[in-house]
């Protein structure tokens, strides 16, 4: 089997790859990335490519199935940048996977995509993926998945799978996640519990997450089973007020979700931190999902608890730590290999 990775570089990507490498039967694996990492991973041959602009044909030829996981986050000041990599380049990659004859097709989709959901129970895969409108990601997460509605009744013969999930952390991700939505020059002793002593409450302040490498094993067994559709992946327990009071040893306050989403704005537009106000509604105001499906379909099952997944992030950001790739990396480690580019 020969598989062609986009964003394998990445949180998701560098997990895909670990589970990739340990099945016998894959035989090749090809990471796409816009920028080339110094890390090597087994079986795999990295090159460049840009989903907006490069011709992927050609990369996709030969493949029994791409993954697509390329998405940028960051930043919401630049939202035209985003709707051209995110939407725009989701759609080429569509397009070429058909034109390439690439028989599977699997997609990292999110929690992000749902529209706006319970807090008390969790919902399955046939809650609507309409988003939560105040979020550009999750307006853009909705919007990929109409783009995936299309090309599957347009190629009824690919096999599209979509994944879920919820928040995804692993340590070798602290730089990035850092990066990403709070900004390096925060320091790193402010995620220690000695710092975290006050933690917000509100009754809607519930959320879920996964841990990075399970994740990675979610695609590896969709890969490998002849399934369809849509998944999603969570850990237990769910995220709280009240359950990360006690991690920390903080105590709680109540806030309303208008000072929170107040705070995020004019922190933001300050430039202090990096995450725009539309990431409060989205944590708020997304369902809580349920991942029996993959449970019974997949024989999916998180090996480690959301607790654990937080401890390990929270901990890597502690220690500054990363991979050796261009998204994961530290500052020191920044540095990437010369590959060819095709």
């Amino acid at each position: 089997m020969r598989v062609a990775v986009i964003g394998a570089t990445g949180n998701v990507g560098t997990s895909v790859l670990h589970s990739l490498a340990k099945d016998p039967d894959v035989q090749a694996i090809r990471g796409l990335a816009r920028r080339l990492p110094a890390a090597s991973f087994s079986k795999t041959e990295f090159l460049t490519a840009d989903i907006t602009s490069d011709p992927l044909v050609p990369l996709f030829e030969g493949m029994d199935a791409v993954i697509h996981l390329g998405w940028r986050i960051q930043s919401a000041r630049n939202a035209d940048a985003l709707e051209r990599n995110n939407v725009l380049g989701s759609q080429r990659v569509f397009d070429a996977v058909a034109a390439a004859g690439v028989p599977t097709l699997l997609y990292a989709s999110s929690i992000g995509a749902y529209s706006a959901g319970p807090k008390d129970r969790s919902v399955d895969e046939s809650w609507p993926t309409t988003g939560i409108e105040s979020s550009l990601y999750s307006r853009q997460k909705a919007k990929v998945e109409r783009l995936l509605d299309g090309f599957e009744a347009k190629h009824p013969g690919v096999r599209v799978v979509r994944m879920r999930p919820a928040l995804i952390f692993k340590r070798e991700a602290a730089t990035e996640i850092r990066r990403l939505f709070v900004g390096s020059w925060w320091p790193r002793s402010l995620f220690s519990a000695t710092f975290l002593k006050l933690m917000p409450y509100h009754p809607r302040l519930r959320f879920q997450s996964v841990h990075s490498l399970d994740v990675g094993r979610a695609f590896w067994l969709a890969l490998k089973n002849d399934v369809r559709g849509a998944f999603n992946l969570s850990a237990e327990p769910v995220l709280s007020s009240p359950v990360l009071a006690a991690e920390f040893d903080a105590r709680q306050i109540s806030v309303s979700q208008s000072f929170l989403r107040g705070l995020a704005a004019v922190t933001w537009r300050m430039r202090l931190q990096q995450t725009d106000p539309g990431w409060v509604d989205l944590c708020m105001d997304s369902p809580l999902i349920d991942p029996t499906r993959a449970r019974t379909l997949l024989g999916w099952e998180s090996s480690r608890s959301s607790l654990d997944a937080l401890r390990e992030l929270m901990q890597g950001i502690r220690d500054g730590a990363g991979a050796a790739t261009p998204p994961l990396a530290p500052p020191f480690r920044s540095g990437a290999a010369t590959n060819p580019r095709i």
